[in-house]
């Protein structure tokens, strides 16, 4: 499977930039999800790479073959990228059945292909399943029905998933009628006689011609596998059919029409006619979004089971942080066309770059307070947080501060130096829809109450992050405040606790109940507690914090 490297690939209609110098590698057989809110740009950039979209700028590799360069001039159309793509509405045809769905894309492939011999390569296979008659037999006689009459749908599906043939050589399979004769080994001698014969016949006629066949029966000619521009034969769009087919589980519905398949099984067909080809890279743009809560769920199972027996790269646009952090090998979260973060789905929630990454991955939200501080000699922080309350952070890890601020006031230079640069270049277009400070969001009782906007920000201004699980509910705990409200769901509880006109949301795990106005202690526990730079929105360490 190929890897997708984007080099600072822009996409802008005027002023309006969707994608903004995106620089992205997608490794062999990874799962991706490209995540964020609407309109932030995840769409744009699935399209692009597929070819759907061109940039206005940047390179796109597939594979180490170009697809696009602004500046070579290079623009592979969509259907030469050998990509697959998924829609959120299916798209199916609804006059066309199941079979005809999955198979009408590859009547329309025209490419240079193997001459391959599949009366040859089906009789050898007939051969093969013959050796052992009575799996044969027993395999058909499990699609009779009660009265004894055989089912012959039934049974041609059986055997075209048992022994992965195609529905010609299945039928050719049945016809012989093994489980009405008496003698079968006799009869399946004649057969394997006849078949051997047959091929025999073929291979002679190939070395009159100075031809021959190899392993995978493919014709070959002086040391070479002979190949032509052609389209695929009923032979071969079968078998790619009914190999699809098996993988997505949806081989009794070949001859029914959309309209009589339900929504998760519209959604397998679409899967397989988007496998059918073999697409080296398989795009999907929110392909669930359109079923209910407990289908959708089942399908996710399903797409990480499809990815693994693939084995194909999969790239999925969604706005569900959920559906992202339980699919994904790596998740790409996009803000206003910017890269925020990308990383393995536990390191996104863990340790999230900004502000904006901890808000948008985790539910319930993580929860947010103001604090201010200097660090002592030790490491640690003094905090003042929930306006008169006194604590201290303690940094997982060794981090100086001073040396923090040194470093971004060094990178907010270079930023100003890199943004002037553009402005005296004249093919640059300034960005109209500008990136802005992401505004976290401090739970409150009443978010009507009146907060004079400090004038002045600076590096000694912090935002902690405290995640549910972190908030721990104890007799002995520093903090007091009363349940504002309970969420139990058997597993766990959300709990949402008041402190002053403060919120905090806590999980509490097991069947523990609580009372509306019921007084609480709580601490905030572990060493997962966040700490953000108010003035830029950067993670600056994880470490515990300890109320006095």
């Amino acid at each position: 499977m190929p890897k997708i490297v984007l080099e600072n690939v822009t996409k802008r209609w005027g002023k309006f930039y969707a994608v903004d110098n995106l620089s992205l590698t997608i490794e062999d057989n990874a799962f991706v999800t490209l995540l964020g809110p609407s309109g932030c740009g995840k769409t744009t950039t699935l399209r692009m790479i597929a070819g759907l979209d061109t940039p206005t700028s940047g390179k796109i590799t597939i594979g180490g073959v170009t697809v696009f360069d602004s500046e070579m001039g290079i623009n592979i159309p969509a259907n030469k990228r050998h990509v697959g793509f998924l829609f959120q509405n299916y798209a199916l045809w609804p006059n066309m059945t199941v079979y005809e769905n999955i198979c009408f894309g590859l009547k329309n492939i025209k490419e240079e292909m193997a001459t391959v011999n599949y009366d040859v390569k089906n009789a050898d296979k007939l051969i093969k399943i013959l050796s052992k008659p009575k799996e044969v037999i027993q395999a058909i006689n499990e699609c009779k029905d009660k009265s004894g009459a055989l089912d012959t749908n039934r049974a041609l599906i059986k055997l075209i998933d048992l022994y992965e043939l195609s529905s010609y050589t299945a039928k050719e399979l049945l016809n012989y009628k093994l489980q009405e004769i008496s003698n079968v080994e006799e009869k399946v001698k004649q057969i394997c006689d006849k078949l051997r014969t047959d091929i025999e016949s073929a291979i002679k006629k190939y070395k009159d011609s100075s031809c021959q066949l190899n392993e995978n029966y493919e014709v070959v000619k002086i040391g070479k596998v002979v190949k032509t521009v052609r389209k695929m034969t009923k032979e071969e769009i079968d078998l790619a059919v009914r190999r699809v087919s098996r993988i997505v589980k949806i081989g009794m519905f070949m001859d029914r029409y959309p309209s009589e398949l339900s929504g998760g099984q519209q959604q397998r067909v679409a899967i397989a006619r988007t496998l059918a080809p073999e697409p080296s890279v398989l795009f999907m743009d929110e392909p669930l979004s359109n079923l209910d809560a407990k289908l959708r769920l089942e399908m996710r199972s399903e797409l990480q089971r499809l990815h693994i027996d693939t084995g194909s790269t999969f790239v999925y646009v969604t706005h569900d942080q959920m559906e992202a952090m339980t699919l994904a090998t790596k998740i790409c979260l996009i803000e206003n066309g910017v890269l925020n973060q990308y990383d393995k789905p536990l390191d996104v929630y863990n340790k999230p770059n900004n502000l904006f990454v901890a808000d948008f991955v985790g539910n319930p939200v993580i929860n947010f307070m103001e604090a201010k501080g200097v660090q002592f000699d030790d490491g640690s922080i003094a905090l003042e947080i929930l306006k008169d309350v006194k604590a201290t952070f303690t940094p997982r890890e060794k981090m100086d501060m001073g040396s923090w601020i040194k470093q971004q006031e060094k990178e907010e230079d270079n930023k100003l130096q890199s943004e002037l640069a553009k402005q005296k270049d004249k093919k640059n277009v300034e960005k109209g829809n500008k990136d802005s400070h992401f505004r976290y969001h401090i739970a409150k009782v009443d978010d009507s109450e009146i907060v004079e906007e400090e004038k002045i920000i600076s590096y000694l201004d912090f935002v902690i992050g405290v995640r549910p699980e972190f908030v721990k509910i104890g007799e002995h705990g520093s903090l007091t405040g009363e349940v504002y409200s309970a969420m139990p769901t058997g597993m766990e509880t959300t709990v949402k606790i008041r402190i002053g006109n403060f919120l905090f949301t806590g999980v509490v795990f097991g069947g523990v109940l609580y009372e509306i106005g019921q007084t609480v202690k709580l601490d905030f526990d572990g060493k997962g507690i966040m700490l953000f730079s108010r003035k830029n929105g950067k993670l600056i360490s994880q470490g515990s914090l300890d109320v006095e």
